[in-house]
């Protein structure tokens, strides 16, 4: 089974890449971190409350072969959940969710890319929080690709009940829709 997702923007079709172009972007490239944006939202107080909270990107590479193919990582900063709530953030910190003392990062690794002919890129990987991984799947949309410079913006709906985080008193949400705008330059 694996999680749902969509994209998040919609560019223009100069703005996307295409599997032509994936051939010309070979190489190695790296995350950059400041301009890489990782938010979740989810519902609280049953369903009456939205609450957003961003993570903050460790690193991240990705790898575009000759032919195309495509592989990658990236890794998240459990320690860093920000919820703009410091009670919510210590609890989102502590074992009822991310348990940062032992687990302080939790990582997507792409194991399969492929361009669509609408520009995007179908991702399956495994995304490992905690001491689990599960597959998801998800749909990027590579934006403003320049021969150094990339971002590829996704959305997925993660159930966290998956990853063991089942928590959920005063209704709070077990499915949480996760934003990400991760730019990778040529390193």
């Amino acid at each position: 089974m694996t999680e749902s997702a969509s994209t998040v923007l919609h560019p223009t079709a100069s703005e996307h890449a295409s599997s032509a172009s994936l051939s010309n972007s070979a190489g190695r490239w790296r995350l950059d971190p400041a301009r890489t944006t990782i938010e979740f939202h989810t519902k609280a107080i049953f369903g009456l409350a939205n609450v957003k909270g961003t993570f903050a990107a460790v690193s991240g590479t990705g790898v575009v072969g000759d032919e195309g193919a495509i592989s990658g990582e990236l890794v998240m900063d459990a320690t860093s959940i920000d919820t703009k709530n410091k009670r919510r953030d210590k609890h989102l910190r502590g074992a009822d969710f991310f348990e940062v003392s032992k687990y302080p990062t939790f990582t997507f690794t792409a194991t399969e890319v492929a361009p669509s002919g609408d520009g995007t890129l179908k991702i399956k990987g495994a995304l490992h929080i905690k001491d689990q991984s599960r597959t998801i799947e998800l749909v990027a949309t590579p934006t403003n690709p320049s021969s150094d410079r990339v971002t590829l913006h996704a959305e997925a709906s993660i159930d966290r009940s998956r990853w063991g985080m089942t928590w959920k008193m005063g209704g709070a949400w077990l499915v949480n829709r996760v934003v990400v705008g991760a730019q990778f330059v040529r390193s």
